[in-house]
Order: C-alpha cells, then sequence, then structure tokens
C-alpha cells in the first residue's frame, strides 16, 4: 500500500485521537505514536494516561515534545505508520518557548520551523502518517495577547499540514467529514 498523510482536524473532544487510531489499526501493525504532550498538571497526567491506556501494547510510543522532527527521523523505516499526536500540542510547546517580547510574525516562522522538517521527515518516509491536530480557527477572536498567537501560530501550521495532505478529515461530534 502507498504512504498517505492523513490529516485530522477538530475541536476538543470531537474524536480526532480516536478516529486516528482506528485508522492506525486498519493501516498496519508497526505503528509509532508520536505524543507532543506535556504533563505539567494531575489533569493531564490523567489525559496522557488514559490515551497510554487505549493504545495496544505492541505499538511503539515515542514522547517527542521539542525537535518532533528529529526523533521521527530517528526511526525511519522502523515503521509502517506513524500516528502523531498532536500539532496543537507541538505549536504550545514552541509558543512556551518563545521570548515574552516576541512579534506574531516570528512566532509563526518559529511555528514552521518545526513543521517545514516533520514534512520533509514524512516525504522521506515510507509510512503511512495519521497527523492529529486541533481546528482553532471557528471561534472567536481571543481576548489575550498569548490567545491570538497561538491561534494563528496553529492555524499556520494546520493550513501547512493540510496543503501536503492526501487526506483531510474534520471530526464533529465523531463524525468525520472528509474535507480533501
Amino acid at each position: 500500500m502507498d504512504k498517505r498523510l492523513i490529516f485530522l482536524l477538530g475541536g476538543a473532544r470531537s474524536g480526532k485521537s480516536y478516529t486516528a487510531e482506528k485508522i492506525a489499526r486498519e493501516k498496519g501493525d508497526r505503528v509509532l505514536y508520536v505524543a507532543t504532550a506535556q504533563a505539567f498538571d494531575d489533569d493531564m497526567r490523567e489525559r496522557v494516561k488514559h490515551h497510554q491506556d487505549d493504545r495496544p501494547d505492541h505499538w511503539h510510543t515515542l514522547e517527542a515534545p521539542h525537535q518532533t522532527y528529529q526523533a521521527i527521523a530517528d526511526f525511519q523505516g522502523e515503521y509502517d505508520t506513524v500516528l502523531l499526536d498532536c500539532i496543537t500540542f507541538l505549536t504550545t510547546n514552541v509558543l512556551l518557548g518563545l521570548a515574552e517580547d516576541v512579534t506574531q510574525i516570528d512566532a509563526n516562522n518559529a511555528t514552521l520551523k518545526q513543521i517545514d522538517p516533520l514534512l520533509d521527515v514524512y516525504r522521506r518516509s515510507s509510512a503511512t502518517w495519521i497527523v492529529v491536530s486541533n481546528e482553532v480557527g471557528m471561534g472567536v477572536v481571543p481576548p489575550t495577547r498569548l490567545g491570538r498567537f497561538f491561534r494563528d501560530m496553529l492555524g499556520r501550521a494546520n493550513q501547512r499540514i493540510a496543503e501536503q495532505a492526501d487526506e483531510v478529515l474534520l471530526l464533529v461530534a465523531g463524525i468525520p467529514w472528509k474535507l480533501k
């Protein structure tokens, strides 16, 4: 089967991760699950644990909150499916590492400096990639500078990935809508 880049977007609790894992189970047995979340509090640790418990035991989990593209590149050729969950946390990690006086343009560029190499790793890979992200452009304009930075950073990352993706699904209430 030819490799594909499948991009899943949706709001919080829309079924993105569940659908991504379902697709990964159908695509192959050698799955690399790439987790980008960082558990800074008890609630987040519980969420991470829940996700871990839902995964098949034979999947390999790679915790890669930073330089995700390099972490995946180190496993090139070992897996037939890469499930990256998620671009939202990858973007959050970039944002948290920026100086307080950063501009929106610099913040956007910092995110794309993670996304572009990630897409390069995908192009060199023989694996199907399933990438998860939140859709944040359908709500109101965030009232805070940090919120606007995040929304714009993630929106640009999502656009870049969707442009390269073979298939884009929008999840609403657990139902995938094919966009591309």
